[in-house]
């Protein structure tokens, strides 16, 4: 049996078993790749060489699906077909079933790979795939039970770039992921360039605040998120890199969108987002910046931009029981206070469902609610209904944060604690969701059995 045969013959055993997985009630979307890969650990580079325009990967703590998403619209825009892990499943097992899927519909053959990579499969991904470019958008402290610190993940990705030969594109201001750029002449960086966002110090919750490269913490002129800003190292005189993808002008319109100044090196539009928040200013400018690496024309980044959709859970809205749910995915310090710091510019009391889990996806150690600023929201919370296997630990948060306990529900179980808080809601009203990652599956396939959401496995 020829070498081709062999192959063909094990992407059938792979696919069968995702079948049997959905028959059983699971997704199926890892499985069929996990199986393939355990049969040809090599089997990622074999379905890469079946895309004539390569792949293209992207990676980060915090946005990497939403980024992805972004990219998925700018290149259904530009008419390219594109195979994509756009359910989430990004590990290596993922990858692999998204294009063993490509490669067995009916339809024509892609022409792209678009790839969101789990930040610590990077290199075995980057490895088998050769892609013509890699997007690392920042690197924030997340699951350090599995990650480690974040230099460990520098270190890592920092390998990948060295032996690599994609064009990178970097967040200039995130200083750990600029920094890995600095011998790389082609790289390309995008950044927020408007001062009217920042402030002057960072947080106490802020990641990254010695210089990788001689232990010296940085200065900042102005933070925007987090760590993210416009810093100089006094010790080596490291500086942030000026980004040829900018956005200026940004306004910051609640939970229903933001719009910007698009700057590049050919040309200046503006952009009217569908996603909320100054994150997701970073993801589109991310998404911009890599659209610009492969040469996508900027009417057509722009069109792509403004047509996405969020992908589930991130800033998602359904209509459930007479009122808006919106759900805003929250798994990481930096990443909760940017979703608190965009329901503060939300009119009016609100009524929050808090699900907060501790299972492997998201981290054993939930410590990281303490570093969360729910104080100023605090008096603004008319009811706030806490969920998940760590309930308890969210009601004693935010009972720490000044939200008296008579506004405060505990009921572990998801799907009566989403009917407790939906009646608790007005009709006509918002309620705003806040489930770290697996809780966000929890609700998610709530949703989906009551007739209010789509499944999540549709979208793969």
């Amino acid at each position: 049996m020829t070498p081709s045969r062999v192959f063909q013959v094990k992407r059938t055993v792979a696919r069968s078993a995702g079948v049997l997985s959905r028959l059983r009630g699971g997704g199926g979307t890892s499985i069929p790749g996990a199986v393939l890969l355990r049969l040809d650990p090599r089997a990622i580079a074999r379905l890469a060489g079946d895309l004539p325009d390569g792949s293209v990967i992207v990676s980060a703590t915090n946005g990497k699906t939403t980024t992805a998403a972004m990219l998925a619209s700018v290149m259904s825009a530009g008419r390219l077909n594109v195979v994509h892990n756009r359910a989430g499943a990004n590990m290596a097992g993922g990858i692999a079933s998204a294009m063993l899927e490509a490669r067995g519909r009916g339809t024509p053959p892609a022409d792209i790979g678009l790839f969101e990579v789990d930040e610590f499969y990077v290199p075995q991904v980057a490895d088998q795939l050769q892609p013509r470019a890699i997007l690392l958008g920042n690197l924030f402290r997340d699951q350090l039970d599995r990650y480690g610190e974040l230099e460990a993940i520098a270190d890592r990705w920092a390998a990948v770039v060295d032996r690599s030969t994609a064009r990178l594109v970097l967040n200039a201001d995130d200083p750990l992921i600029a920094d890995l750029g600095r011998a790389a002449p082609q790289a390309v960086y995008f950044g927020v360039e408007d001062d009217t966002l920042g402030r002057g110090s960072l947080g106490h919750a802020a990641d990254s605040k010695h210089c990788r490269r001689c232990g010296t913490a940085y200065e900042y002129a102005v933070v925007y998120l987090g760590h993210l800003g416009r810093y100089s190292c006094p010790g080596c005189s490291a500086s942030r890199p000026t980004p040829q993808v900018s956005g200026r002008t940004v306004t910051l319109d609640g939970v229903r969108g933001a719009s910007f100044d698009l700057h590049t090196p050919v040309g200046t539009a503006s952009v009217r987002l569908p996603l909320p928040g100054l994150y997701n200013v970073y993801n589109a400018l991310g998404a911009a910046a890599l659209a610009v690496a492969l040469e996508i024309p900027l009417d057509v980044i722009v069109r792509g931009l403004e047509a996405v959709a969020p992908a589930f859970g991130r800033a998602e809205i359904v209509a459930i029981d007479g009122r808006e749910l919106c759900i805003l995915l929250v798994k990481n310090p930096t990443g909760a206070n940017e979703v608190l710091r965009t329901l503060a510019l939300e009119p009016g009391d609100h009524d929050l469902l808090g699900v907060l889990n501790d299972r492997t996806a998201d981290g054993h150690d939930v410590s990281w609610i303490w570093d969360a600023d729910f104080e100023p929201l605090a008096a603004r919370i008319r009811r706030a209904t806490c969920s998940g296997t760590r309930a308890a630990e969210l009601a004693l948060r935010l009972k720490y944060a000044g939200l008296p306990p008579e506004r405060i529900t505990l009921e572990p179980s998801v799907d009566d604690a989403l009917d407790l808080a939906l009646d608790a809601a007005p009709a006509g009203g918002t309620l705003y969701a806040l489930p770290t990652y697996t809780a966000m599956l929890d609700l998610r396939a709530l949703l989906v059995g009551r007739g209010a959401a789509a499944s999540s496995w549709a979208l793969a």
